[in-house]
């Protein structure tokens, strides 16, 4: 075909609201769509991309141009997973369906993010952005503060700090110590702040949706990674645990925020990285059973030694210079030697994974030669 009319709904409202699979190829099956999910939710302004895109379509063909209309939809978990939900269905459809040239039709600049995944696979003549025009009642500031708030990306990212904040001063209340609620109302809403800015929110959605997958497919990794996540918590425990022991004991002036925090690591930094090869062995034994290529995990588990070894040797060495180790490491001297043999294997080990992933990708490109050379004598 000559033109493709692409209509995208990135939360897939056409799944959620209209119960409807995707993608959805031609007029008539699109019509049905829009009407669909207008009955199912009249307010939704993908209904009008639809219809947008139905109106392009028939002037298109009205000038003598080949050209359909498909819609795609992506995820309510908006992001990496609904993206990459798009990706997927324009790969299966240009896979099967011959087409030059595309006319990109949304309802707003989010879908419109959309555009680059789209313009990589095809050449796109126009992008359509359908505006809804609305009534003054529906222009109401009751109206529109309304719609906001029940758009669970604006609610989540609003509401949620206020609930934490209110959560946690109730809980020093009950515990009868009110000052303690500034320092975790302010700490709460920082680390939700840093979750949210630094986009986690994404990879979390994402990783949870792989380790759904992984039970239902009953993988290795989805016990390996349950694993991993409790031996993180008791390891995050553990080192407040200790940190709190020194700070009560003395307080944060007089150790300093890096001894307490070389306190933290040196507990439970072999913890970690326990957590850490327990998740990445896990996928190791479902890619053997699989016959896919592990270099790439066997390399990461090293790194995740050497960085053990990284992190246990320097925090040693501040520990014991502070006089805060116990044993043979108590000595600072003696700490230092052990910092410099960590730091020398832990550049040695990285070597080795280094090395050992390289060679398998070199032998992996000769193998895929050796296959295409014997493709093409057959």
């Amino acid at each position: 075909m000559q033109t493709l009319v692409i209509c995208i709904d990135r939360d897939n409202d056409l799944g959620e609201k209209a119960k409807l699979e995707t993608p959805i190829v031609g007029r008539e099956a699109n019509v049905q769509a829009a009407v669909a999910l207008g009955i199912a939710d009249p307010e939704d302004s993908d209904t009008n991309t639809i219809f947008g895109g139905i109106k392009i379509l028939d002037e298109l063909r009205a000038k003598g141009v080949d050209s359909e209309i498909v819609s795609f939809a992506g995820d309510k978990n908006v992001g990496i997973i609904s993206d990459q939900k798009i990706a997927e269905e324009l790969e299966i459809f240009l896979n099967t369906n011959d087409v030059q040239r595309a006319i990109f039709v949304s309802d707003g600049a989010e879908d419109e993010t959309l555009v680059p995944i789209v313009q990589s696979r095809m050449k796109i003549d126009s992008v359509k952005r359908i505006v809804v025009m609305q009534s003054e009642n529906l222009e109401s500031t009751y109206y529109i503060l309304k719609h906001v708030f029940s758009d669970p990306k604006i609610s989540q990212t609003f509401f949620v700090p206020l609930g934490l904040a209110f959560l946690i001063y109730a809980i020093f209340l009950l515990a009868s110590y009110p000052e303690g609620a500034v320092v975790g109302i302010l700490a709460a809403v920082g680390l939700y702040m840093l979750y949210r800015g630094f986009g986690l929110d994404d990879l979390v959605a994402l990783e949870k949706e792989r380790l759904w997958d992984a039970f239902l497919e009953q993988k290795m990794v989805f016990i390996s990674y349950t694993a991993a996540l409790l031996i993180s918590l008791v390891a995050t425990v553990y080192g407040a645990t200790e940190v709190w022991k020194l700070y009560s004991a003395e307080g944060v002036w007089y150790q300093g925020i890096l001894t307490l925090v070389s306190v933290f690591i040196n507990a439970s930094v072999w913890w970690y990285a326990g957590a850490l090869l327990l998740a990445d062995l896990g996928k190791i034994f479902d890619l053997r059973m699989e016959n896919k290529s592990i270099y790439k995990n066997v390399a990461i588990s090293l790194f995740v030694i050497a960085t053990g070894l990284l992190f246990w040797g320097a925090s040693t060495y501040i520990l014991a210079t502070a006089s805060l180790s116990e044993g043979i490491t108590n000595n600072a001297a003696l700490a230092l030697q052990y910092f410099v043999y960590s730091v020398t294997i832990a550049i040695l080990i990285a070597l080795a994974g280094i090395k050992y992933s390289i060679s398998n990708q070199v032998s992996e490109k000769e193998d895929r030669e050796k296959s295409r050379k014997r493709k093409k004598l057959v």
